[in-house]
């Protein structure tokens, strides 16, 4: 028998008609869970560059049907379950993991989850399958949910994709991230400015963040950043004449276009990683004797598993991770979308339900 409680039979979803559009708000269905599905009723959803990729693109780019809804930055609440599903989920609050694994792979097994080698191109929740820019987003199974006790739901959406990636790109270098060293964040926008939050929280790391937005290094600062600057040179030049370090040990990138990956790689220092978060498509060229410090790395990190949103979850449940946000209304959405794709963001955009709490 399906655990539930009440819900209505109809919701209202944003829905991707077709490649080149933009999101439609429609009236479908709300889902019935079955076997190990978890049914979630959506209080917050967060709004990503992601999702304008998704809506801009060609048709055969991605392996998606349409229409499709978005939204991968789900926080909100389990009100029913399938007859195979863990029943004791139901009333509980938390957030979405949306890297939707088989849970059986060898990368599965080991902990990588968010690598699984059966997702063909179909990630999961708003990327390849139905996500939570809706009233109801339905779960393959259970342990896409990460309960959560004390973080309000517009804080919490954000860390589904933007605490988790930068969570996760920080973690795969906490070995050069320790003692005497420096991180430089490149671009304080949604990922940017909780990645500041992370390195200051987990590692002893020297933060220099750099946007050229002056509103932006003013967050940094107030986030903790002890430097930032509107240019890398700037940047660097600060930390060198404030501690005597020369270099970065770790360049977070988190715009990733050919200025800002040619930047940063010219900031390393021997040993110093190159990490490529951002999608702006921009290439760098690496090699054996070319111009790059002895030792260096260059790593583009994938969204991050299950168990990188666990610890970003009791980050933020310890007051060491606040999502800057701006809440919406849900009948925003179209018009939140236009200023994203326009720059005009600082922090990250959470939609909220009309009959959700904030």
């Amino acid at each position: 028998m399906t655990a539930t409680v009440e819900r209505p039979a109809l919701m209202s979803a944003y829905r991707l008609p077709g490649w080149g559009h933009p999101v439609e708000l429609v009236e479908l269905p709300v889902p019935v869970p079955r076997g190990t599905e978890v049914l979630v009723e959506v209080q917050a959803v967060g709004l990503c560059h992601s999702d304008l990729f998704v809506m801009s693109v060609e048709e055969g780019v991605l392996p998606y049907d349409l229409p499709l809804t978005l939204g991968h930055e789900v926080a909100g609440r389990v009100v029913a379950v399938g007859e195979l599903a863990d029943s004791s989920l139901v009333g509980s609050d938390g957030v979405v993991h949306g890297v939707w694994s088989c849970g059986e792979c060898h990368n599965c097994q080991r902990g990588q989850d968010n690598h699984c080698v059966a997702l063909d191109g179909r990630v999961g929740c708003g990327l390849g399958r139905d996500g939570g820019l809706a009233d109801y987003v339905v779960l393959p199974h259970g342990r896409h949910f990460v309960t959560a006790t004390s973080v309000p739901p517009t804080a919490l959406a954000p860390l589904a994709d933007a605490g988790l990636t930068a969570y996760h790109a920080i973690r795969l270098h906490a070995d050069a991230l320790a003692g005497d060293c420096a991180a430089l964040v490149i671009g304080v926008g949604g990922l940017g400015h909780l990645a500041v939050q992370i390195l200051r929280a987990t590692t002893s790391a020297r933060v220099v963040a750099v946007d050229p937005r002056p509103e932006a290094c003013a967050l940094a600062e107030r986030l903790g950043a002890h430097h930032t600057a509107m240019s890398v040179d700037d940047g660097l030049a600060r930390l060198t004449a404030s501690t005597g370090l020369t270099g970065i040990d770790v360049v977070l990138d988190f715009v990733g276009s050919d200025d800002t990956l040619r930047l940063g790689a010219s900031a390393l220092t021997p040993g110093g990683r190159l990490v490529v978060v951002g999608g702006a498509r921009g290439s760098i060229t690496v090699g054996k004797g070319l111009d790059l410090p002895l030792g260096w790395q260059v790593s583009a990190p994938f969204w991050g598993p299950r168990s990188d949103l666990v610890a970003v979850v009791e980050l933020a449940e310890k007051g060491l991770l606040d999502p800057v946000v701006e809440v919406v209304p849900y009948a925003d959405v179209p018009a939140a979308y236009a200023r994203l794709h326009d720059g005009g963001v600082t922090g990250r955009i959470v939609v909220v339900p009309d009959r959700a709490p904030a």
